[in-house]
């Protein structure tokens, strides 16, 4: 009777509780999916026929729990979102366990906050081998490694496809940026292959595939070379033959060669030219020319 009369007494206050303060289902199986240090929040949807609802995420670092009274701070991408996930990775900034809780909203109503099962480590993150594309330039080998983010650098393998060949290796800081290796061979094939390394959580991924590509031949260059040589001795010459012929044309222009007639050619130092009148014979004027004076009458009778 007892019991019964509880159970009854319950019935009813569940009566009287309104409905702005009913809670959602809290969000299920909370899991942190982590690669190459990209670190994404998931959780199973809380569902609301013909209702959007909203989900709140809040994360608690190491410093947070030990020294600030275990203060929980709302993710800078997801308070809130519509989304079943939300990307954390620039919550957590330090290689220290981080807890996670996710609540649903939707109104007035909320729903009890759901954890993280496991604290997550930023050092769980899967390494995965770096793409990058090989090319030849020249007689250099062209390397362009994928971007991954500012904590990545990779370790660069290259050696000649041969037996006991020795290996070189290179540093490179970023990625996405083409890289020069240092001169090759020609006519000889050489392979590549990089890691990527994380100095933030002292860890490294595997190393791709080896990629190899054929170096150029001396051929091709040395055509160039010989066509290029080939050509400027032609344009040297003919720049020569305009410059001679540009010369004679001025000197002509400027200074031309003038050539007397023979009736003008003086064969003696003088000559003496006899003026007489038809009307007094007897009365004689006897001039003594110059070359020059008769080739000045000459060109102004001309």
């Amino acid at each position: 009777m007892l019991a019964l009369a509880v159970a009854q007494r319950s019935a009813s206050l569940l009566n009287f509780v309104p409905d702005a303060v009913s809670v959602l289902p809290a969000p299920q199986n909370l899991s942190v999916q982590s690669t190459n240090m990209k670190h994404l929040l998931m959780w199973n949807p809380v569902t609301q026929p013909g209702e959007t609802v909203l989900y709140c995420v809040e994360y608690q670092g190491e410093y947070e729990s030990l020294y600030m009274s275990h203060i929980w701070i709302p993710s800078s991408q997801c308070s809130p979102t519509k989304s079943l996930e939300c990307d954390v990775t620039d919550d957590i900034t330090a290689t220290v366990p981080y807890n996670f809780r996710v609540k649903a909203m939707l109104g007035s109503q909320t729903s009890a906050w759901s954890n993280l099962e496991h604290p997550f480590n930023r050092n769980a993150t899967v390494l995965t081998p770096p793409r990058m594309e090989v090319t030849e330039h020249g007689l250099h080998l062209v390397i362009e490694l994928e971007d991954l983010g500012p904590q990545f650098e990779f370790l660069v393998v290259y050696w000649r496809r041969e037996p006991g060949a020795a290996e070189h290796v290179k540093m490179v800081r970023s990625g996405d940026i083409p890289v020069h290796l240092e001169t090759m061979e020609p006519g000889a094939m050489y392979c590549v292959k990089a890691q990527a390394l994380v100095k933030a959580i002292g860890r490294h991924s595997a190393f791709s595939q080896p990629t190899c590509v054929e170096m150029q031949g001396e051929s091709l260059p040395l055509a160039l070379a010989l066509f290029a040589f080939v050509g400027f001795m032609l344009i040297l010459v003919v720049v020569l033959l305009s410059v001679w012929k540009m010369g004679q044309l001025l000197r002509y222009s400027c200074c031309p060669a003038v050539v007397l007639p023979d009736t003008l050619k003086i064969t003696s130092s003088s000559q003496k030219l006899i003026s007489c009148r038809k009307e007094e014979v007897d009365a004689c004027a006897v001039a003594v020319l110059s070359s020059e004076h008769l080739f000045g009458v000459w060109i102004s009778q001309t």
